[in-house]
């Protein structure tokens, strides 16, 4: 095998120096994160300055720069805790989360990179436990899921306040009971619709009856007032009326007196 020339090493030595040189300077920032730089000669974590962001950048060989996913993330949790009376309750969330851009280096510095472990989580479980624990079984049951969320929310952002991190919203997936408490709960609204349901019923009936006897009594009144109003002059007045209209049609007819001094005469016509 032939021998490099002597002039050639040193040369080779120089390129694979500068190629590891290169290789730990050089950082590449993916879409969605950003970098923390840490010097280790000059002050540790660099927290007065804005994050690094995406792209290729070029540090000093001995710095190191901790990247973060600075994007929203989600984690879904399942917990089981305790309702107000001591029962087990099960609850399943989701959380959207990201941490505090412009605060990451302190994020990193006081926290670390396993601050979703560190914070977010018993953040978010200490909450649930909290909400729940003001809860009966029953009002979990009937409850709007919509206002349990909000709650945990509100406690998780009091927990996590000034912690360099942002929680967007908490989601609450399931509320299971133990089977007996929820079979007890559910033949309970039954029973609860079912007597609303003849209340409902009742009710309804009650109106129909009154409607009756107000239009019986209206249909009473009426015949009352007719009565009184229909005197014997009247009804004489009405008979000649009649008598004298018929009287004025040309068709063949026939006149029948009536009996008594005031016995109307009664036409008979042959149409």
């Amino acid at each position: 095998m032939e021998r490099l020339p002597k002039a050639i090493v040193p040369i080779i030595i120089v390129v694979v120096i500068a190629i590891i040189f290169i290789s730990n300077s050089t950082v590449n920032i993916n879409s969605g994160e950003a970098g923390v730089l840490f010097k280790r000669f000059g002050g540790g974590v660099v927290t007065d300055e804005a994050p690094m962001k995406e792209g290729f950048h070029i540090v000093a060989p001995w710095n190191t720069v901790f990247i973060y996913e600075v994007r929203q993330q989600t984690i879904d949790e399942s917990m089981q805790v305790l309702s107000s009376n001591g029962l087990d309750i099960k609850l399943d969330a989701t959380i959207w989360f990201e941490p505090t851009y412009d605060q990451l280096g302190l994020l990193h510095k006081e926290r670390g990179e396993d601050y979703i472990s560190r914070l977010i989580q018993p953040a978010v479980r200490s909450a649930t436990r909290s909400v729940v624990g003001r809860y009966k079984p029953e009002e979990l049951y009937a409850q709007k899921r919509e206002s349990i969320q909000n709650e945990m929310y509100d406690e998780t952002q009091q927990l996590l306040k000034n912690q360099y991190v942002q929680v967007n919203r908490i989601l609450v997936r399931d509320v299971s009971l133990p089977p007996t408490i929820k079979q007890a709960i559910e033949r309970k609204l039954k029973q609860e619709q079912e007597s609303l349901e003849y209340e409902f019923r009742l009710e309804k009936a009650t109106k129909e009856k009154r409607r009756q006897e107000i239009e019986a009594e209206g249909k009473a009144r009426a015949n009352r007032i007719l009565d009184a109003s229909l005197s014997d002059k009247i009804l004489r007045e009405k008979g000649i009326q009649a008598t004298v209209e018929l009287s004025k049609s040309e068709n063949a007819k026939v006149i029948v007196i009536g009996s008594g001094k005031e016995g109307l005469p009664i036409i008979l016509g042959n149409n």
